[in-house]
């Protein structure tokens, strides 16, 4: 569809790296009110561990919220002042966080209320810029470039989160109140200052690569659920999500404690272990983007391919886990850790891809509505997926008193389930834009 000559068709590779941009100041400052402050109310303030859980698990909760705003933003003129919006009231919440935070070495009753509210206006702003970025993406970006757009905005939002952790981290010792005051304000100042430019006329110099549907725009939200929920390939779409994510985020807390426990590593060990598997990750989001989009050009687009390798991948590596819960010491932990974070990698960008490119194919539903839903099930997974998996090793730890017959349950339970979304992806149909290319004309 032509769009007229003020405006380019879609966004190009230095626009996908502009919204890069802006997924790296939303990592970095999540990383500062999911992490930072997590260690300092446990460690520096001795405060239960479930305060800053609880915290954490409630900001994603209220990240159910995702599908209503991009059902708004899908109605509105703009996305880019809803991401805007969401970055502002992303920033204001974690600063109250990290004040919240610092009233904790007194009494805590107030500073817990105070925290409520941080980490609300935290998922609040998250829900709300992420979920508008992603549908600008799935309406900016050309089929073709999809997968590399995936991978080259979830890269940034790691390389945000690694960035920001290495700035604090430098500046905050000796620790005290003052100086974590002074450089998470200046992480977030930082963070959302590159997020605004990197937006300015971004959206206003190019014209969506599909055409919004009048119908998106002019449909209630009741009605929108109602279109997406009776799509059966966006309500299984929606559960591969789940599955997958759950499978995903349930060795978060317990891969470290497992390397403790099984294989006798150092607290600096074991963080080193979380590094390999980052940069296995890293390496699996480039694999994923770049032979994706090759693979695309060549063969047309095949994102199932990329998911389903992925999801075996990630089962084969963590079967291989449950038996070095057995096997112990002798196991090659590092190497087999490493694969995990490819193969994670390899089909987090593949399933972020597929979300791109089913975005748009609502009757009454726009992009904003569709990643919304998706989203709101992507963290509903990884809320429950870490607390799920620690819950499940504390007990069979207490019930059983062997360390090795608990690790080697959750990962193999992981295994299971990362098969089980595998077989649920090939049942969904991730190329149903593959004509779109032809459609668009210069």
């Amino acid at each position: 569809m032509i769009r007229g000559n003020t405006a380019s068709i879609g966004i190009g590779w230095f626009g996908i790296i502009r919204l890069g941009t802006v997924q790296a100041a939303i990592g970095a400052m999540v990383m500062l009110a999911t992490s930072l402050l997590n260690r300092v109310m446990v460690v520096e303030y001795a405060i239960a561990a479930a305060v800053p859980a609880g915290l954490v698990a409630w900001h994603y909760a209220v990240q159910l919220s995702r599908p209503l705003w991009g059902h708004t933003s899908d109605r509105s003129a703009r996305r880019s002042s809803w991401i805007m919006t969401g970055m502002g009231i992303l920033a204001l919440g974690t600063l109250l966080s990290v004040d919240a935070t610092i009233m904790m070495s007194g009494p805590t009753t107030l500073p817990v209320i105070l925290a409520i509210v941080g980490f609300t206006l935290i998922g609040l702003g998250v829900g709300m810029s992420g979920t508008a970025l992603l549908a600008l993406l799935a309406s900016r970006v050309s089929l073709e470039r999809k997968p590399a757009a995936a991978a080259i905005s979830w890269t940034m939002m790691v390389a945000g989160i690694v960035v920001a952790a290495g700035i604090s981290g430098a500046y905050l010792d000796p620790f005290s109140e003052a100086r974590l005051a002074v450089v998470t304000s200046m992480v977030v100042l930082i963070a959302f200052c590159l997020a605004m430019l990197a937006l300015r006329g971004l959206e206003r110099n190019s014209a969506p690569v599909i055409a919004s549907k009048s119908e998106a725009k002019q449909s209630h939200f009741a009605e929108v659920l109602k279109d997406i929920w009776q799509d059966n390939q966006a309500r299984r779409f929606t559960y591969f999500v789940f599955i997958s994510m759950l499978a995903y985020s349930m060795q978060d807390l317990i891969l470290e404690p497992f390397a403790g426990f099984v294989f006798d590593m150092t607290p600096g060990e074991s963080t080193q272990l979380a590094g390999v598997q980052h940069s296995g990750i890293l390496l699996g989001m480039l694999v994923a983007g770049l032979g994706g989009s090759l693979y695309a050009k060549r063969f047309g687009p095949n994102l199932k391919l990329w998911i389903v390798l992925g999801c075996i991948g990630s089962a084969v590596m963590l079967a291989g886990l449950s038996t070095a819960a057995v096997v112990g010491p002798v196991w090659p932990l590092t190497a087999n850790v490493f694969g995990l974070g490819v193969a994670n990698g390899v089909f987090a960008v593949a399933a972020v891809g597929a979300m791109l490119g089913l975005a748009s194919d609502g009757e009454s539903s726009g992009e904003g509505a569709r990643m919304g839903v998706w989203g709101a099930s992507q963290a509903i997974a990884f809320g429950a997926g870490g607390l799920l998996g620690a819950i499940i090793v504390d007990q069979l730890r207490s019930m059983l008193g062997q360390d090795s017959i608990a690790f080697q349950t959750v990962f193999a339970v992981e295994a299971v389930m990362f098969l089980l979304a595998a077989i649920v992806a090939t049942g969904t149909s991730l190329s149903r834009q593959s004509s779109i290319g032809k459609a668009v004309q210069a």
